[in-house]
């Protein structure tokens, strides 16, 4: 739903404010709304978003939006890339796809390119809130209980919490006096969405074209048979320049722009905010998606990395705002770990979009090189959070569970029956996962009203378990076995609702660390 009221002196109260209607926002909106939240949008956009901005889904954002519901909506909608092709002067260099093909326990090793429009109008059609348009807020507080923010069309808003992704420009990041640090690399290029008809070989590839020992000009394909340019230009940026490069790094091959849908210019900017909590970290607003980290545009990295935030943040803000079962210091906790583990990945997604459109200036094998380097990122699956000094992270490591990984999506097999399924088609967003690796290790259950069971047992192995119902438990246990469980594995792996890692371990460790948010 999208509104435009014009509205004046209401007050009104919710669970969660967010501001900004764009992936970030939408996504947070439509999971918070999902787990039980009331939920007001507000954005300063005249309306939903039509054409150009984004135009690439990494296959972990797919695996995201799977577990949302909205990817089969989406897959139909776009092309399916994983392939990366490299020409200089006219003649084809290399071709490469080892970074995707190569990837693990993942249904979608490959871009899915789609335009940002499309996956706002998706998130939008499953929203149950609207989207109130052409509203800015003028000013936010908040206390210890309570987050209070004003808009230009005298509304009032008093929420629990407060998601601001409303974008680079944020204006609650400024209201809230939260430093925007980086560098503006001096680089401009021109960006355009476009029909064309050509005699250069049509595929679905990135490609990347060098000249004079840069690379300039790189080739995105996109629904509709639509095209996608980047170009890179010095002096005078315009659509006839940005064409008459493309047909120069092109040549000699003909191409013919038929129809233009979006032409745009950006200059490269790198910049992460000081924190992404209010009140050094421990306040109820929180930053989100480009108003709290922007890049260069090269690698695909903007709309996956806020979608990721909303992924990882509206789980917590639910239960900080919800959960009557946790510790006096918990929610607290819950927030600081989203800007402890995300503004960490944000600094590395910076610091590889930053290398990677310093590339451009040159050889394409270099640029494709440092894309091989940094694949982990290209493709979102090597995000990790080990390491950064998270509350939710307890480090450990079993086989293929590592804490602070993401959750691989295994292929399984139920006990009764023999039907085989992957785990994230099965699951919904907003319970952590406890699997007990070789059977249970406990006859007492806990933490029922946050967690899904899993027992997973060795391929051909059913032992005295059934699935659902029936194990002498209240709670559902879903039972399968599984190739990556070895005969004499006994052990417990806890996954949280933003599908990472976060306890791998023996005995009763897996209650101890739910224990550190929630009373038991």
């Amino acid at each position: 739903m999208a509104l435009h009221d014009q509205i004046s002196g209401v007050e009104e109260g919710v669970d969660l404010a967010i501001i900004g209607g764009g992936p970030t926002g939408l996504l947070s909106a439509l999971l918070a709304s999902r787990l039980g939240l009331s939920v007001r949008v507000i954005d300063a956009k005249p309306g939903p978003l039509e054409v150009g901005r984004a135009d690439a889904l990494n296959a972990r954002t797919q695996q995201y939006l799977e577990v949302v519901g909205i990817l089969d909506e989406l897959l139909p909608l776009g092309i399916k890339c994983n392939t990366s092709s490299t020409f200089s002067e006219g003649d084809f260099k290399s071709r490469q796809s080892h970074w995707w093909t190569s990837l693990e326990h993942c249904l979608h090793p490959n871009f899915l390119m789609i335009g940002q429009s499309v996956v706002e109008q998706t998130l939008q059609k499953h929203l149950d809130v609207p989207v109130y348009y052409q509203e800015k807020v003028i000013s936010i507080s908040e206390n210890k209980d309570i987050v209070t923010l004003s808009t230009d069309h005298g509304r009032t808003v008093r929420s629990k919490y407060a998601i601001a992704a409303d974008g680079a420009r944020s204006t609650v990041r400024r209201a809230l006096n939260i430093s925007f640090t980086g560098t503006k690399p001096e680089m401009v290029w021109a960006v355009l969405d476009t029909f064309i008809d050509t005699d250069f070989p049509l595929c679905s590839e990135i490609i990347t074209f060098q000249l004079r020992g840069q690379s300039r000009v790189s080739w995105i394909p996109r629904e509709r048979g639509m095209a996608r340019f980047y170009v890179l230009l010095d002096g005078e940026i315009t659509q006839e320049r940005a064409e008459d490069s493309i047909r120069e790094h092109m040549a000699p091959h003909r191409v013919d722009f038929v129809k233009t849908e979006w032409f745009s210019t950006f200059d490269v900017k790198e910049r992460i905010a000081s924190t992404f909590v209010s009140d050094h970290g421990t306040g109820r607003i929180i930053l989100a998606g480009d108003a709290a980290h922007v890049h260069s545009v090269n690698g695909g990295q903007g709309l996956n990395t806020g979608v990721a935030d909303a992924f990882s943040l509206s789980w917590r803000v639910a239960e900080a705002a919800k959960n009557d079962h946790l510790h006096c210091d918990a929610a607290m906790k819950l927030i600081r770990s989203y800007d402890t583990e995300r503004r960490a990945v944000a600094q590395e997604v910076i610091d590889v979009a930053a290398t990677l459109v310093r590339d451009t200036a040159h050889t394409a094998k270099q640029y494709v090189a440092t894309i091989e380097k940094n694949a982990g990122y290209i493709t979102g699956m090597g995000v990790s959070y080990d390491g950064v000094g998270s509350d939710l992270i307890a480090e450990s490591e079993r086989g293929i569970w590592k804490a602070g990984k993401r959750c691989p999506d295994l292929r399984l097999t139920e006990i009764e029956g023999e039907k085989a399924t992957r785990l994230y088609s099965t699951l919904s967003y907003g319970k952590y996962l406890v699997f007990f690796i070789g059977g249970l290790n406990d006859n007492r259950l806990s933490f029922e009203n946050v967690c899904s069971y899993f027992i997973l047992l060795p391929s051909g192995s059913a032992g005295d378990y059934k699935n659902g119902e029936g194990n002498g438990f209240e709670s559902r246990i879903n039972v399968f076995s599984s190739d990556v469980v070895n005969t004499g594995d006994h052990y417990t792996v806890v996954v949280r609702p933003d599908m990472y890692i976060g306890y791998v371990g023996e005995g009763d460790g897996w209650k101890e660390y739910l224990e550190r948010i929630y009373a038991a």
